[in-house]
């Protein structure tokens, strides 16, 4: 007989914990962790102090002593390491805009705060999932670590990015905590589409505003020159590799209700361009000599960033006054929708919810573009709800229960895959 793939005791431990889950969710967004400035020092020690109290061997990384980042190891029965991530820190608010307490405010089953699914609730499952295990202590059938970090946001290099460069820092599969699933519809994200951000100059010729004739608006060369970009490269289709076909209809299917399927499958066959800022000018009776934007593009995973590249140069080339002045870029990522890590994560997911578990692309792309492209299988998950980075963003207790419970059947279900990987192999 197969062995349980959710221990007795772990699952016991998670039904006699569901208010303590609640409570350490609530005390990790009572800590302001807005990042900028992101100190997130006081959360982490909290962290620290609880997991050490249940026997939980932690880690402490820091480049910067205001943003650290943890490190929690579970031995396990195998060779292989699972690794659970989760980021501490938030995006900023402005309190007076919220009608709930941004620092935390519970109303039935809904709890409020910045952070509280992006992810703050998802780190409080972790938590919990790693006290259960290491409170009533059976052997994990793998390695287990949990790394809570710092500077996620911002994409800045004190999380993440510190702790893979201080310490051996080589899963063999990582299960990021984002919220993937809401609004009743469950979903693992195992793709993102890769990014182009370009900063374009344009230069024009001064002039008084009564007379524009007599000048050249470097602004009106600038928005032209972006319309181009829309208009010749932003409708080309894009050379995406037959292995993101499903991903792509997986996507549709769970965008269905919200958004129109063709205008899903567009995100994906063509670019899309973005004018995000704009800046130039001195008066409004002015003819603007210098102009200056930032455009974000985004690509489909597999599609070739320099040949997009390329394409784009070749589209601007021609537009007088106007050059691209800095360039920078990441490349999509995806895992095979059949991986053990997709699975595994899959039948968690399936295991607590009823209905279908969607194997999607991400829009945008973090932490798990860069672990993907190093090697290591990754996988964002986790239920909440779509109000990440919104006024009065909130979970709920089911989301938190969900994470919690979907984590811990995880373990399980990635070890029995690789033990029936090995057997093949045998």
């Amino acid at each position: 007989m197969a062995p349980p793939r959710l221990p007795d005791a772990v699952e016991t431990h998670l039904d006699a914990n569901r208010e303590p889950l609640v409570s350490t969710a609530e005390t990790l967004i009572g800590h302001d962790t807005a990042n900028p400035p992101g100190h997130t020092a006081a959360a982490a020690e909290w962290v620290a102090s609880r997991l050490a109290d249940g026997g939980v061997d932690v880690e402490q990384i820091a480049v910067d002593p205001e943003k650290p980042n943890l490190v929690a190891t579970l031995p396990g029965a195998s060779d292989r390491t699972l690794c659970f991530v989760g980021h501490l820190d938030t995006v900023p608010f402005e309190a007076s805009a919220w009608s709930r307490d941004p620092l935390g405010e519970r109303d039935g089953d809904r709890l409020y705060g910045r952070g509280a699914t992006d992810m703050k609730g998802a780190v409080a499952a972790m938590i919990r999932v790693a006290l259960a295990y290491a409170e009533t202590d059976p052997e994990p059938p793998v390695d287990l670590r949990f790394a809570f970090v710092s500077d996620e946001e911002t994409d800045g290099d004190a999380g993440l990015p510190s702790v893979r460069e201080s310490i051996e820092f080589a899963p063999d599969a990582c299960v990021i905590g984002e919220t993937t699933s809401r609004g009743g519809r469950c979903a693992v994200s195992i793709a993102d589409r890769g990014a182009i951000w370009l900063t374009l100059e344009a230069t024009g010729e001064a002039a008084h505003g009564s007379r524009p004739m007599l000048g050249v608006n470097a602004i009106d060369r600038l928005t032209a020159a972006v319309d181009r970009l829309k208009r010749e490269f932003g409708t080309r289709e894009l050379e995406v590799a037959p292995e993101m076909a499903p991903i792509v209809e997986e996507s549709v299917g769970f965008h269905e209700g919200e958004l129109d399927a063709e205008a899903v499958r567009d995100l994906f066959r063509h670019p899309t361009i973005n004018l995000g800022t704009i800046e130039g000018g001195s008066a409004v009776n002015a003819v603007p000599a210098s102009a200056r934007a930032e455009v974000d593009v985004r690509l489909t995973a597999t599609v070739e960033t320099r040949d997009a590249l390329r394409s784009i140069r070749g589209c601007l080339g021609g537009v007088e006054g106007v050059s691209i002045a800095d360039v920078s870029w990441s490349r999509g990522s995806h895992e095979p929708v059949d991986s053990s890590l997709v699975e595994a994560t899959a039948s968690a997911a399936g295991s607590v919810v009823d209905g279908r578990v969607y194997r999607r692309s991400a829009t945008g792309g973090g932490d798990a573009k860069d672990l993907r492209h190093d090697g290591i299988p990754t996988v964002e998950f986790g239920f909440g709800t779509d109000t990440a980075h919104a006024v009065d963003e909130y979970t709920t207790v089911e989301a938190l229960v969900g994470n919690a419970e979907a984590y811990a059947r995880l373990v399980g279900e990635y070890a029995a895959r690789i033990d029936d990987g090995r057997a093949h192999e045998r």
